[in-house]
C-alpha cells in the first residue's frame, strides 16, 4: 500500500489560544507587540481574529477558547489539505474536528494543529522593536518526547529537524520564508502537553522586555538564555536572545 502524499506546508500560523473572557485584552496586546491590526472578528461565536501587518501577509491568529487556560497551536497551510489531514494520521496524529476545507488534529501526545488552505501567502512580516514573534513551543512529558520528536520531523519532511542548544530541546525549521517554526521541549516532569509561543529578540532581549511591560505584560522568570512573561490574558510566552532577523542563536 503506498504512503499517504505529505503535502508540504507553504504558510504557517501562530495562533493565540485564549480564554474567552480574555480574548479582547489578548487580541490588543499581541496587535501592539506585533504592530498589527485586528480584522474583523469571524466564527461561528466571533470567536477568530487576525492580526494583520502592513506590507506583508499575516502569521498570528487569536482564537477565544471556551474551556482551559488556552496556549498556543500551529497552523500549517497547505495547497491539499486532505493529502495532508492523511499523512498526519497515518504519522499516528487523531482528527479532532472536519470543517469545510480544513480540519482540527493532535499529535501523539496530545498538541493540536491544523491544516489548512493555503491562500497565497509569502511575505513575511518585519521585525517589530527588535523583536519577531516565531515559534510555537511545544512542552511535552518525558515519556512522549522521543515520539513527539518523530512526529513532527516525520510530518515535515522538508523542514530541517535538529537537536536544539540544550539537551532539552529539538528544532523544527521550516524553509526560508515561512514565518513559524516549532520547538519541542522536554519537560522534567509528567503532565499534560502544552504550547506556548516564543519571540526571537536577539540582541536586546532587556529592551523588548521593557517595552512589553509598557504594553501590559508582567515578568516571571529570566533564564540566561530566555526571559519569561506573562500576557494581559494570564497566559505564559518567552523572550529568547535568538536573532530576530533570523531566528538562529546568536554568534559567540
Amino acid at each position: 500500500m503506498s504512503q499517504p502524499s505529505r503535502a508540504p506546508a507553504r504558510w504557517t500560523y501562530a495562533f493565540v489560544d485564549r480564554p474567552a473572557g480574555h480574548f479582547e485584552s489578548a487580541c490588543a496586546f499581541w496587535a501592539a507587540v506585533t504592530d498589527t491590526a485586528r480584522s474583523e472578528l469571524r466564527g461561528d461565536d466571533a470567536e477568530f481574529a487576525t492580526l494583520l501587518p502592513e506590507g506583508a501577509d499575516a502569521c498570528v491568529k487569536v482564537q477565544a477558547v471556551g474551556d482551559g487556560t488556552g496556549g498556543a497551536h500551529p497552523d500549517f497551510c497547505v495547497e491539499d489539505v486532505e493529502g495532508f489531514v492523511a499523512a498526519a494520521l497515518d504519522a499516528g496524529a487523531r482528527t479532532v474536528a472536519t470543517h469545510d476545507g480544513w480540519a482540527v488534529l493532535r499529535s501523539p501526545a496530545g498538541q493540536l494543529f491544523c491544516a489548512v488552505p493555503w491562500h497565497g501567502e509569502t511575505v513575511r512580516p518585519r521585525v517589530v522593536a527588535g523583536s519577531r514573534l516565531d515559534q510555537v513551543s511545544i512542552d511535552i512529558p518525558p515519556s512522549a518526547y522521543d515520539a513527539e520528536v518523530a512526529f513532527w520531523s516525520g510530518l515535515l519532511p522538508d523542514w530541517t529537524s535538529r537537536p536544539g542548544s540544550l539537551p532539552e530541546f529539538h528544532v523544527v525549521a521550516p524553509p526560508p520564508g515561512l514565518p513559524v517554526r516549532i520547538l519541542l521541549q522536554r519537560l522534567g516532569e509528567e503532565r499534560p502537553v502544552s504550547a506556548h509561543l516564543d519571540l526571537a529578540c536577539g540582541p536586546d532581549v532587556d529592551a523588548v522586555r521593557a517595552r512589553h511591560e509598557r504594553l501590559g505584560a508582567r515578568f516571571v522568570a529570566a533564564h540566561p538564555h530566555w526571559t519569561v512573561l506573562r500576557d494581559p490574558a494570564g497566559a505564559l510566552y518567552c523572550l529568547t536572545g535568538r536573532d530576530a532577523e533570523t531566528g538562529g542563536l546568536p554568534r559567540a
